[in-house]
């Protein structure tokens, strides 16, 4: 979608839009007066975006309005606030997209405006884009773009969209800009406090969970399967010790695994770094472990694991421990939240130049709504048969990360109460475009 030419959108010269407030009205200096005056007193982004939605009405043709941020180190936007005059909101609070997959990508990096002046026709024009898709069902037409800066730095962009068509001209540009200069420092303000309020809140809570969920049984499991098979508590069998033994194995990946969910911090620092390894057998490297582990929890559940690999197997370039993750994971979860008696289906094979992974199965599934928060950090799905599962949803953002790491490409697909497929790439070898 970035860069492709459009009859219907249109990029603004930022340069004479932003010089001064000459050539406005009467009612928009009052408009821009009543944001200088009042806006410091508003210390949320509720607070700012509810006062800008109702004071500016009068002067700009508005049944909706947005505010997204730049997250994840530039890599994607998130909308944060939607104000509309109209329901349902299909496109609405915790929307992402990956800015380099969309016409935002010039807006912010180029501090340009942006104009969409007939939105139908766009869609027609870029037929892939979900976002585009969900606005033209809410019934929006038309839609003004401005960059949102703070000292030189792009934080994010503020939409105005209106449901006719041909409603915004350069005029409306200067005047959107003019209030953007305006909101520029309290809107971030107000994010910041927002961002770390969640993240403490959030922190705390995995915290909590890892360490009283997983950890301390875990540790326990160890202890008590190693006491059993050293003989302490009275002669094993060679077979019952071979099998306490295999539980130990077991525990002590857990035991890593949760580990490797504290080292979070790492990932989210750019701290990790990649331990490639060259000559790797997918299927008996990767595969075959993240199984075993799950082989109790499939069998509670009583589901039926299809894997579906070539016969001539799969040598792969990666990091084993962390594909390993990113296995355990999706799979992890397809049995988490699979049906019971359900089927899952992996599939893995390799093009001449990716691995293709998949994950299928039997599952509540997620609506095109919620389709685009499952790989952001602590998000969990608010699907009635999902929440009664414990988690801190932070297994699929750690899950993206590692798969964004390799170079690769991770994504969802699902029909809501029947299925869920979760899908990656990397290529082979790592580091071709």
């Amino acid at each position: 979608m970035a860069g492709t030419k459009s009859e219907s959108l249109r990029y603004v010269d930022a340069g004479t839009s932003l010089e001064v407030d000459d050539g406005f009205s009467d009612a928009e200096k009052a408009a821009l007066k009543q944001i200088n005056d009042k806006i410091v007193g508003k210390i949320s982004l509720e607070e700012i975006m509810r006062f800008l939605f109702e004071e500016t009405g009068s002067v700009f043709p508005c049944d909706r309005l947005g505010l997204a941020f730049v997250e994840d180190d530039g890599e994607r936007i998130v909308a944060h606030r939607v104000m509309a005059r109209y329901a349902p909101l299909l496109l609405d609070e915790g929307y992402a997209e990956e800015l380099n997959r969309t016409s935002l990508a010039k807006v912010i990096e180029q501090s340009t405006p942006r104009i969409i002046t007939d939105l139908r026709a766009y869609h027609t024009e870029h037929p892939d884009s979900v976002s585009t898709s969900m606005l033209v069902r809410e019934g929006v037409n038309s839609s003004l773009t401005c960059p949102l800066s703070v000292e030189g730095r792009r934080v994010g962009v503020l939409f105005r969209s209106s449901r006719q068509a041909n409603a915004y001209s350069e005029h409306h540009v200067k005047l959107h800009l003019a209030i953007a200069e305006r909101l520029g420092q309290a809107i971030e303000k107000a994010y910041r406090i927002e961002q770390l309020a969640a993240v403490k809140s959030a922190y705390l809570e995995m915290l909590g969970f890892v360490s009283h969920e997983l950890k301390t049984p875990l540790a326990s499991i160890i202890m008590d399967g190693h006491a059993l098979s050293k003989g302490y508590l009275g002669e094993m069998t060679p077979a019952q010790k071979k099998k306490v033994e295999a539980i130990v194995r077991k525990a002590n990946f857990l035991h890593g695994l949760a580990k490797d969910y504290l080292d979070l911090a790492r990932i989210e620092g750019g701290e990790l770094r990649l331990d490639v390894r060259d000559g790797l057998d997918f299927v008996d490297d990767i595969i075959a472990p993240a199984i075993e582990m799950l082989k109790p929890a499939i069998a509670e559940k009583n589901m039926q694991l299809d894997i579906d690999v070539p016969d001539r197997g799969l040598e792969v370039e990666c990091d084993p421990s962390l594909m390993k993750i990113v296995l355990s994971n999706l799979l992890s979860n397809a049995v988490k939240y699979g049906k019971e008696s359900g089927v899952i289906v992996l599939t893995a094979n390799k093009t001449k130049t990716n691995l293709v992974v998949s994950v299928w199965s039997e599952s509540p599934g997620f609506s095109e709504k919620d389709q685009s928060r499952l790989f952001r950090k602590f998000t969990r799905l608010q699907v009635p048969e999902l929440v009664r599962e414990k988690g801190t949803g932070v297994g699929l953002y750690t899950t993206w990360k590692i798969v964004n790491l390799h170079g690769g490409r991770i994504w969802a697909r699902s029909e809501q109460g029947f299925w869920a497929e979760f899908s990656f790439t990397i290529p082979q070898p790592l580091g071709q475009p």
